[in-house]
Order: structure tokens, then C-alpha cells, then sequence
């Protein structure tokens, strides 16, 4: 990601109402808010490290490390992959006193709930989107999980 796409998307970032946006590039990710009193937004990069922007330009932070990837990215998926929609926190079964919704071996239909993302005080059923068997269930619950992060791994009927 250049500097050019960084100033384009802080750009739409500005004019667009919300409040905090998250991109993941060539294993850069850079994270904008708005906040306080400020009108611009400010560019936070989740990176430690990174390269200093010549004197006279606008400084917009680059990362310069390799983006760290989580355990579940390691794994090698086999079967169908269900992942999140969304941004929240994951839980297996409708309440904390109720059984899970499926478990490692359980048959499921298309269109069964697997289980649930709570986003912004919102409960969001996650159905399966194939007949298949649950093989894996690669979050743990309660945790929180990202956009498009892998959830379940079906073997498919």
C-alpha cells in the first residue's frame, strides 16, 4: 500500500459517517478513526515500526513490518470453510447455560445455525451455507473474531 492509496482512503474515509475502518493490504493493515473533537480522522497503523515520510510531505504512516498472522491462518484447511461475516465476538450456543449449537462431527443442513457473532449489542445467527459435517471449529468462544476470519470447516455431504 503507497501513500497515494492511504491519502485516497483517508479521503473517502472523511466524507463517508463512519466513526472506524479497518484495512488489510499486502499484509499491511492500517486502522482510521474519527474521535474527540478532532475532523480528521487519525491514521493508526498497528505496526510497531515505521518508515518516516520525507520532510515536506503529508506524514501518513506506512508499515514497514510484515503484517503478524494468527494461529488460525496456519492451519490448512481441507473442507468448506464457513467464516465470519463480521467483526464481533463469537459464541457457540444461545446462552451461556445452553448447549452449543453443533460440535466437531455433528451433521448440518444448509441453513442450520451454527452459531452466533455478537456485533454492536446484536445477536447474528451464522447458518451454514452447505449439508456437510462439522470437522473443525476453529474459534474458541467468547473470543473475538475479524471479518472473514474462519469459523467452522465443513466436510461437505
Amino acid at each position: 500500500m503507497d501513500i497515494a492509496e492511504i491519502k485516497k482512503l483517508i479521503k473517502l474515509f472523511e466524507s463517508s459517517t463512519l466513526s472506524e475502518m479497518e484495512l488489510e493490504k499486502e499484509g499491511q493493515r492500517v486502522l482510521l478513526r474519527k474521535g474527540g473533537g478532532h475532523h480528521a480522522p487519525a491514521p493508526v497503523a498497528r505496526q510497531d515500526t515505521f518508515e518516516e515520510a520525507p520532510a515536506g510531505q503529508d506524514s501518513v504512516p506506512e508499515p514497514a513490518a510484515e503484517a503478524k498472522h494468527s494461529a488460525v491462518e496456519d492451519i490448512t484447511l481441507t473442507g468448506h470453510v464457513i467464516p465470519s461475516p463480521m467483526v464481533g465476538t463469537f459464541f457457540r450456543a444461545p446462552s451461556p447455560t445452553s448447549p452449543p449449537y453443533v460440535d466437531v462431527g455433528d451433521h448440518v443442513r444448509k441453513g442450520q445455525v451454527l452459531c452466533l457473532v455478537e456485533a454492536m449489542k446484536l445477536m447474528n445467527e451464522i447458518e451454514s451455507d452447505i449439508d456437510g459435517k462439522i470437522t473443525r471449529i476453529l474459534q474458541e468462544n467468547g473470543k473475538p473474531v475479524e471479518y472473514g476470519q474462519p469459523l467452522f470447516e465443513i466436510s461437505p455431504a
